[in-house]
């Protein structure tokens, strides 16, 4: 027995020691092709991991200002190893092309991995025959007759958010108003997604309110950290207990809301003929769940699980939870950012008032889809400011196969990066690239731009399916502010520090001065 088991032991031993030699032969080979391109020194195993600044602004400023310094030397790209993982950094829109114009390269970074206890493997993290899926589901539901109306909600909630700006207008007291805006964002987001309201303009000192933040933070600092990378560890000896009661309170209540709402829709089932499930099909026919007379997110989703596709409640979930993230938090940053660039301009603020007197007469008025499609100019300003400051300053795709980038071999497996703070900056696209210039859009400024080189919806066969959303809330937000109001901002730029985590927001908020127009 002792002579078997030592026979045993041996076979294991060999048969280890030959794995772990061809391991490290692949990724001494994989190291030695990525280091061709050039980027910052790196060591073993840890990469360049312990030279990653702490705190969210610092690392930020740090991956931005190599990319910018590449750039700035002509650099198609530059890398990075993150612990063991080759990363590659693409700066050039001739680089973007084998991203954004292949159909292969579709599946999102092992980054991505660290938001699946969040928000499963839906949208934004699935990939594949499901992603697929998915896509044709979600599609329709962004439907122009379906956004109109949702911008009732749009309206609705601007009209508390303007009432509590009221109260500090005309005193002469600088305040932050990124908590406003906020906070009215995330109102709008769940009634458009789970058709209840969250009152967080109300109610300010909210769970959720809370842990939606705190939960960014978490996974951006596990994303960048290879020694927290293990569950074990992670939950052992970094801060996953955290982690996981931040992410029970986020759960509990869209899980809530959609049992909830469930219940209804099945009660539904049994007042209404079949032929009404074509909701998604047809945007026009009058169905509501509940009462309501116009339908969520999540009443799509419900309507759609009865069709060919059936959605269990956890997929309807991770659909939901991923609404819930990409559809807040990306859309209050851009407003507070333009809010900051727009207030700080007063010729380019006086432009965004004439306008708005010349499509609404009576600021007190909503406006509607074509009010909204007249504000031309201000539209200019927000895509200018989503230049400058992108809701989402880096994305990140896993290459699917070898290919040659930049005249450099790339192998299949790689993590491409997307610097968009830095692609949106690059001088052979955008001269005087710092300066805040909503006239680049203009469309005859426009004509004969490369389409990868302005990407704040990412672009390709993964861009945002929510883009068309984003615009049209940013609109109805800031025009409700700008009728009424005159913005005076209390920071220069560079007060604002950026503090990249998931979503690219100023560290200490956007404090302005609010004077009523006469």
């Amino acid at each position: 027995m002792a002579a078997v088991l030592w026979t045993a032991a041996v076979a294991v031993a060999v048969s280890v020691t030959i794995w772990a030699i061809f391991a490290f032969a692949r990724w001494w080979k994989l190291w030695k092709t990525i280091n061709k391109i050039p980027g910052p020194p790196a060591y073993p195993l840890v990469g360049n991991a312990l030279e990653f600044k702490p705190g969210a602004v610092a690392f930020f400023s740090q991956l931005t200002n190599w990319a910018q310094a590449y750039l700035h030397d002509n650099a198609a790209m530059f890398r990075l190893w993150i612990g063991p993982q080759a990363t590659i950094g693409l700066l050039q829109v001739e680089t973007l092309q084998v991203l954004f114009s292949s159909s292969k390269h579709i599946e999102k970074s092992f980054v991505y991995d660290f938001l699946h206890p969040w928000l499963g493997t839906g949208l934004l993290t699935s990939a594949g025959d499901k992603w697929k899926t998915r896509r044709r589901l979600i599609t329709p539901t962004f439907h122009f007759k379906i956004l109109g109306d949702f911008l009732h909600e749009f309206n609705d909630q601007s009209e508390i958010m303007v009432r509590k700006l009221e109260e500090m207008a005309g005193t002469g007291e600088e305040f932050d108003v990124f908590p406003f805006i906020t906070l009215c964002a995330l109102d709008i987001i769940c009634g458009t997604a789970m058709g209840q309201s969250l009152n967080a303009q109300e109610n300010t000192d909210s769970d959720y309110v809370r842990a939606i933040y705190r939960i960014s933070d978490l996974i951006q600092v596990r994303q960048k950290s290879p020694w927290y990378w293990s569950d074990p560890i992670y939950k052992g000896f970094g801060p996953g207990r955290e982690f996981e009661e931040t992410l029970r309170i986020l759960h509990d209540f869209t899980r809530s809301v959609i049992k909830e709402r469930s219940e209804q829709f099945q009660k539904q089932l049994e007042s209404q003929s079949q032929d009404a499930f074509d909701i998604v099909e047809d945007p026009d026919k009058p169905i509501a769940i509940g009462g309501r007379k116009r339908l969520a997110f999540l009443d799509m989703l419900l309507y759609a699980s009865v069709g060919e596709t059936k959605l269990s409640n956890e997929d309807i979930q991770e659909e939901v939870d991923t609404f819930m993230f990409e559809g807040h938090d990306t859309t209050a940053a851009a407003a507070n950012w333009a809010i900051f660039l727009i207030g700080s301009h007063p010729d380019v603020q006086k432009r965004v008032h004439e306008e708005m007197d010349r499509v609404m007469s009576d600021p007190d008025e909503k406006p509607t889809m074509d009010d909204l499609r007249e504000m031309k100019y201000l539209e200019c300003c927000i895509k200018e400011a989503l230049r400058l400051y992108p809701s989402v300053p880096f994305f990140a795709r896993t290459l699917s196969e070898d290919c040659v980038i930049g005249g450099y071999e790339v192998p299949k497996g790689v993590t491409a990066i997307v610097p968009t703070y830095n692609v949106h900056r690059d001088p052979n696209h955008w001269p005087d690239a710092e300066k805040f210039d909503p006239e680049r859009f203009f469309p005859e400024n426009c004509a004969g731009r490369h389409p990868y080189a302005y990407i704040p919806f990412s672009a390709g066969s993964r861009n945002c399916i929510g883009q068309r959303f984003a615009l049209m809330e940013e609109k109805a937000i800031l025009s409700s502010i700008f009728r009424r109001f005159r913005i005076e901002t209390m920071q220069n730029r560079e007060d604002l520090k950026p503090l990249g985590e998931l979503i690219l927001r100023p560290e200490s908020g956007v404090r302005i001065k609010l004077f009523r127009r006469e």
